[in-house]
């Protein structure tokens, strides 16, 4: 595995203490594949679970607030002290499709709307879900901490902004987890989610997922979001350390790779690409992806890689965005994100970091430049937007076809052809007659006028 993750367990004590503890690998949080195409959480944060055995003593101990302080380089990187003095993504809605959230968190609580489940009935009944990686996710983008003044816990990057928690995957521990990969009712559940999320009206939709076949049901539900003015975001993938195929690129990765969706890499500490992040053309920008500390269910805390945190940092930082110019289209929302990029590739771009990574300061910045010169285009359809998976317009009539008889063509034509080159004769015929006609008069030889003639 890519990871070596570490768990920070609620302290059985005061609030304001924890415990780094011994831990044991569950196997890796991915995997999660639905039929025909697989699709897996993008972090390969490989989660753990506390282990007590006699002989093993918390190897750390730490307050609370160590929490915040472990995630200091990340806000530092993407300079959120200074953007939440602009915006901190109040009234923004922000769908998680996940493994589900766990609201009772108290760095999520209160943040939390309950979506749909999309995988009820995979699971056996009575089987709760553990919602490991969608609290993760969900904590990194809207996390508000705990305590006097939120000091303590996991801080999002948008944390006055909700969450939509939409259940798409199971985590590979749940009882579910065959049922839900070979079953065809679930097939198509992220596209059945993306609708969801956009009629429940989310403002952005972070998908820390990843599968590897594209299906025209997402494809639909992509364009459909991006009509109501949703912005997507999603994993670019964690295969960036297998070998490249011969264009030099890794696999793509799905919704990632679709148009319009902002796809991203993950970067190391020392904000290059992350060796397990994929990279091809379709990576759009990058966010910080190694040793991300999150919260995890039961006032739990995570510390993993992938590109499943990156993608949350960057929904938190177009949250910030919609919150502070909400009329704005998601084109130029990405146009912001990437306009204030840093550590810029040579030459502006690369298919590992794509523009750059991602600043909320300088996002907001370009927002604001990009906002005073904003038009909006109303067609037909009105502000609502249109549906791309109907057609446009009235009801359309069927084509009619016309079938042609090439015989009768064929004869036709070559009467109007003999009809043509009859008259071209007639009109030759005619100027030669008068040209004899006019050459009798002046050679003293007149033509007989038969009127003048005298009668026999």
């Amino acid at each position: 595995m890519l990871t070596t993750p570490r768990r920070l367990p609620a302290a059985t004590g005061p609030p304001a203490r924890v415990a780094l503890t011994a831990l044991r690998r569950l196997g890796a949080l991915g995997n999660v594949v639905t039929r025909k195409a697989p699709l897996m959480p993008a972090a390969l944060a490989v989660l753990a679970t506390l282990v007590v055995p006699a002989a093993l003593a918390p190897v750390a101990s730490a307050r609370a607030d160590d929490v915040r302080d472990s995630q200091r380089e990340v806000l530092r990187t993407l300079d959120l002290p200074a953007a939440w003095r602009i915006s901190e993504g109040r009234g923004v809605t922000v769908a998680v499709l996940d493994s589900g959230v766990d609201r009772d968190h108290r760095d999520l609580a209160g943040s939390v709307i309950e979506g749909k489940d999309f995988t009820a009935g995979a699971n056996p009944p009575g089987v709760r879900p553990l919602r490991l990686h969608g609290t993760y996710m969900a904590s990194l983008i809207a996390g508000h901490g705990h305590g006097p003044g939120g000091a303590d816990g996991v801080i999002g990057v948008a944390p006055r902004a909700k969450v939509l928690s939409v259940r798409v995957i199971l985590e590979d521990e749940e009882p579910g987890f065959r049922e839900f990969n070979t079953a065809e009712r679930y097939e198509n559940v992220v596209a059945r989610g993306i609708r969801h999320a956009v009629d429940r009206g989310a403002d952005v939709i972070n998908m820390s997922i990843s599968k590897e076949l594209a299906t025209r049901e997402e494809r639909s539900a992509i364009r459909y979001a991006i009509s109501k003015g949703v912005v997507l975001v999603a994993a670019a993938g964690n295969e960036g350390a297998e070998e490249p195929d011969a264009s030099g690129h890794a696999p793509y990765s799905y919704p990632a790779a679709f148009p319009g969706v902002v796809s991203v890499a993950a970067t190391d500490r020392g904000l290059r690409r992350a060796s397990f992040s994929n990279r091809n053309p379709s990576v759009l920008v990058a966010a910080p992806g190694v040793d991300i500390l999150g919260a995890g269910p039961g006032d739990e805390y995570w510390v993993g890689r992938g590109t499943s945190q990156a993608t949350a940092l960057v929904s938190g930082v177009a949250a910030l965005i919609k919150a502070k110019y909400p009329e704005m289209s998601p084109v130029l929302v990405v146009q912001a994100i990437t306009a204030g990029a840093t550590r810029r590739p040579t030459g502006g771009y690369d298919t590992g970091t794509g523009f750059g990574v991602v600043n909320a300061t300088r996002a907001l910045a370009a927002a604001a430049r990009i906002s005073r010169h904003t038009l909006t285009a109303e067609g037909a359809g009105g502000a609502g937007g249109h549906d791309p998976a109907r057609p446009l317009g009235l009801a359309v009539e069927p084509v009619r076809v016309v079938h042609r008889d090439r015989d009768r063509i064929t004869l036709y034509g070559g009467v109007a052809v003999a009809a043509g080159l009859g008259a071209v004769v007639s009109l030759i015929a005619l100027a030669v007659f008068v040209g004899r006609t006019r050459s009798r008069e002046v050679s003293g030889n007149p033509v007989p006028d038969p009127v003048a003639a005298p009668w026999p």
